[in-house]
């Protein structure tokens, strides 16, 4: 089997720790002897051990007193470069020195300063054969979450919205409409099990009442954001219920109450996205949906700071209503999502 093939086993590995490691990156890992795969493991759940350490974990509790002799004449690959330094767990790189592993085969180089060609750098003066940069285009989208907060000072940004067959967004009244189906809130559901936070307007909050949740997919609920100047949407609201962690950035007051953290800014009329994407790489939020309304979601269009834009065409019209966003941004997948379309868009500037 060639590096290629490990290397995607390592990325599909990696995958299965989505919603569970961040801050910290996605990493596979492959331990291969004589052509063979004797070890798997991938970072599962933020703050615990790494995939190196659940590869390695793998082979001893396979192999028992046969492992250090197979680890010797093993390879490792792992989609991203093993860590050099203390921080919730011990270096990954030790690690495999530890375990005198022959080569190491790396996806991505990583970014974060403590790490960044350490880790390499470590293995290669201990004898050990390193080679990088395999599958690196794949790998690098894999973490495009982490990879944008190191390089960006900011959280991954993904835009979500559904318009109308003849481009509306919303109803001029403060009703609630769905435009999309239930396979695509489904999916929305689905969707925010992976990300850190989900962010909509008082608009919003105000004309649909949303639980921002995933009650309709198994895992966990992202942190909900609520942009509410003025502290005008009431407390009765279910975003103020106790289902999640929830931020409402306001220019009234600073105070946590129980699960809902008050964060005041000043000048909110001025450079908001800015100032709430600088605000959530403090916290360390990784990424973030923004739902809604129309005027948020616009006002990040205008500042670019956007990643990446989902967007549902739905078959059916209204005579009126709010119009639906425009952006100019490279589409990379169209799907059919039951009777909707599901439009996929990269911002060009981040390429």
């Amino acid at each position: 089997m060639s590096d290629e093939l490990y290397m995607k086993r390592c990325l599909e590995l990696a995958e299965m720790g989505s919603g569970q490691v961040s801050p910290n990156p996605l990493v596979g890992c492959v331990i291969v002897s004589g052509g063979k795969i004797i070890g798997e493991g991938y970072h599962q759940k933020y703050g615990q051990a790494h995939a190196e350490v659940n590869a390695i974990r793998s082979v001893t509790d396979q192999f028992g007193d046969k492992a250090a002799g197979l680890l010797k004449n093993a390879v490792a690959y792992v989609s991203l470069e093993p860590c050099s330094h203390f921080g919730k767990t011990p270096p990954c790189a030790d690690l495999l020195i530890k375990h005198q592993l022959k080569k190491v085969v790396i996806g991505n180089r990583d970014p974060f300063p403590d790490v960044n060609g350490k880790g390499i750098e470590k293995l290669k003066n201990a004898g050990i054969e390193v080679v990088s940069g395999i599958m690196e285009k794949e790998c690098s989208y894999l973490n495009r979450r982490f990879f944008t907060r190191i390089a960006q000072q900011r959280p991954y940004i993904i835009l979500k919205w559904a318009r109308t067959a003849n481009g509306f967004f919303a109803p001029k009244n403060s009703v609630q409409q769905w435009i999309s189906g239930p396979l695509a809130k489904k999916l929305v559901h689905k969707w925010r099990t992976e990300e850190d936070a989900i962010l909509v307007g008082k608009q919003t909050a105000i004309a649909d009442n949303p639980a921002l949740s995933a009650r309709e997919w198994p895992g966990k609920n992202p942190v909900r954001i609520l942009i509410d100047r003025n502290l005008v949407v009431s407390a009765d609201s279910q975003l103020y219920n106790n289902d999640a962690k929830t931020i409402i950035f306001n220019e009234q007051k600073t105070s946590v109450e129980e699960n809902i953290h008050f964060i005041e800014m000043e000048d909110m009329q001025y450079y908001l996205p800015q100032k709430i994407a600088y605000q959530l790489y403090l916290m360390d939020i990784q990424s973030v949906i923004i739902e809604g309304g129309a005027n948020i979601l616009n006002q990040f269009i205008s500042a670019g700071l956007w990643d990446e834009a989902r967007v549902f065409n739905s078959s059916a019209s209204w005579d009126t209503g709010i119009h639906s966003p425009q952006l100019n941004g490279k589409i990379t997948s169209i799907s059919e999502i039951d009777k909707d379309q599901l439009t996929i868009y990269e911002n060009y500037n981040n390429q």
